[in-house]
């Protein structure tokens, strides 16, 4: 412990951290307890994505790992520590099209299909790998994920006015839960796709005997009909570069008296890339986009009826997801190892930080194509 106590380079980590009230091998919950001597010359270096990596290997500690991320973030420690990935990302979105049809069945095969039974142990009930919406319909608080996520699917249908035969589309279904609730509460014919093959097999199982239809096919394929439109949680993956095809495609997909509801995950600033970190090890060619992004994209194409920001509501889902996956690992195959546990633990605890800090918000859109002549008036 000595030889970790006076390295060098800790007194310039630990003066990095001081903004953000964190201490190296202090008591507190979320100071960071170092169980390497090389850990501050690898972050010092490595930044965001060696920060992640070191987890993982077991270099570091804390007491509540979302809330030493949250330190790091609400002070914006990560605006002032960049390392040669974060430079190497930044140039390499800049400079090429991470999201191209060649590329957009990679986040399905490294993320969405790592195993049903990994994400059956974590979301509940119901298979939504979103956030959940923790209020009724008279706007008092739920208790429980399964109800949140239930209020949200309802909420997204209410926001539609859906009706009793009218032909909806998902973009970016997952397994087709959302669909599968507005066909057997609202009576509505499905079409949902995903680039995922595994979601696709087992939304197909929960759609079964039902009017809905899954198919695996990139989103820039899709050229029919329909009353109304949602994408819950996939706009995550277009990027910047794409979002205008995004949006045409929606428009010319759209019944020009329907409604179309985009629910994303956004961030406060306009960026061209994810965190090194969940690039390479959760969500590959990913970026959130920025309100000025989303509003650019769609100029001309959609009328903005109402922009809804719950994102507050992600970091409690979240916990719930912790929670879940937590309860159940012993129970996980054996391919989910201990670093893969920590690479996990990682993910939900930064996401978690994420929202609680206001970096990163949720925000569901419900947009016209020519705009709703006597007005539109959300439920909520």
């Amino acid at each position: 412990m000595a030889a970790v106590r006076h390295h060098p380079f800790r007194a310039r980590l630990q003066s990095l951290l001081r903004p953000a009230d964190v201490r190296i091998d202090g008591d507190r919950p979320w100071d960071l307890q170092v169980h390497s001597p090389r850990l501050a010359t690898r972050l010092l270096a490595g930044g965001s994505l060696a920060l992640g990596e070191s987890y993982m290997d077991g270099w570091w500690n804390t007491g509540s790992l979302d809330d030493f991320l949250y330190h790091l973030l609400d002070a914006r420690i990560d605006q002032r520590a960049h390392g040669v990935a974060d430079i190497f990302d930044a140039l390499r979105a800049r400079l090429s099209n991470l999201q191209t049809r060649a590329r957009s069945f990679e986040v399905g095969e490294r993320h969405y299909d790592l195993g049903n039974d990994l994400y059956r142990a974590m979301l509940g009930a119901r298979m939504v790998y979103s956030c959940g919406y923790w209020r009724d319909r008279g706007g008092m608080p739920l208790e429980s994920l399964d109800a949140a996520q239930d209020a949200k699917l309802d909420l997204v249908c209410r926001k539609l006015g859906l009706q009793p035969g009218m032909r909806v589309l998902d973009i970016g279904c997952g397994w087709g839960e959302a669909l599968k609730f507005a066909a057997e509460r609202y009576g509505v014919v499905g079409v949902g796709i995903t680039i995922s093959r595994e979601q696709a097999a087992l939304a197909e199982q929960l759609c079964a005997d039902l009017p809905v239809e899954i198919r695996v096919q990139d989103y820039r394929a899709l050229d029919e009909r329909y009353d109304r439109i949602l994408s819950i949680g996939m706009f995550e993956h277009v990027g910047v570069r794409n979002y205008r095809t995004y949006f045409e495609v929606a428009q010319r997909c759209l019944d020009p008296e329907g409604l179309f509801l985009l629910h994303s995950i956004g961030g406060s600033r306009s960026v061209n890339r994810t965190d090194p970190w969940i690039a390479r090890y959760i969500f590959p060619n990913s970026m959130l986009p920025s309100a000025a992004q989303v509003t650019a994209a769609l100029e001309g194409l959609f009328v903005i009826e109402d922009w809804h920001n719950f994102g507050a509501d992600y970091d409690r889902t979240l916990q719930a997801w912790r929670a879940n996956i937590e309860a159940a690992w012993d129970s996980l195959p054996a391919r989910y190892d201990e670093r893969f546990r920590r690479m996990w633990r990682y993910y939900l605890a930064g996401s978690m930080a994420s929202f609680r800090a206001r970096r990163n918000h949720l925000w569901q859109l419900v947009l016209s194509p020519g705009g709703v002549r006597d007005g539109y008036v959300a439920p909520r």
